[in-house]
């Protein structure tokens, strides 16, 4: 009996674990299901210059808390034409960063309390989890898409400013 009840478990079992039946759609795959693209949100305008002049304008999505720092850009798919994450810090100190769960490759452009930029991290790889360091201490971060900072020749020594949009 015991034999009997095991074998109807079993098959039960394996009936449930079955493919859904054709007039039903397969639910999705974990990864598309669990795939979410976070759009970019401009609250603000960067400029980079050098020798006074400003040669580049961005768009950036300013990251000022613990939560908007530790997300940055992951689960994005890619950033608009001349757009860039901007990070602040509270105080300007050695810096740390990390790409597990970011889907496009980055430039990381440290940048120190008084704007100039000090060190720029190239072609840094995605869903990555080895640090990155600022390479001496940095207030700000600006993430743009790989191969930016090159295209646009932005160099250590250029220097940043940033404005937040007004808010209603």
């Amino acid at each position: 009996m015991n034999r009997i009840l095991t074998a109807l478990l079993l098959a039960i079992l394996v009936a449930a674990c079955g493919t859904p039946p054709a007039d039903e759609p397969a639910a999705p795959a974990e990864d598309d299901a669990q795939r979410v693209n976070i759009p970019f949100r401009s609250d603000g305008t960067l400029t980079i210059s050098r020798d006074d002049e400003v040669y580049l304008t961005l768009d950036i999505e300013i990251a000022d808390t613990d939560s908007t720092r530790n997300r940055g850009l992951m689960q994005r798919d890619g950033l608009p034409e001349d757009s860039g994450m901007w990070f602040i810090f509270p105080e300007e100190t050695e810096q740390g960063f990390w790409m597990a769960n970011t889907r496009i490759a980055l430039d990381l452009i440290f940048v120190r309390s008084d704007g100039t930029v000090q060190h720029i991290a190239k072609y840094i790889q995605p869903m990555n989890t080895d640090t990155v360091p600022s390479n001496g201490p940095s207030q700000y971060v600006l993430e743009v898409e790989a191969g930016y900072s090159d295209s646009m020749g932005i160099i250590e020594g250029d220097v940043i400013a940033f404005e937040r949009h007004a808010t209603e």
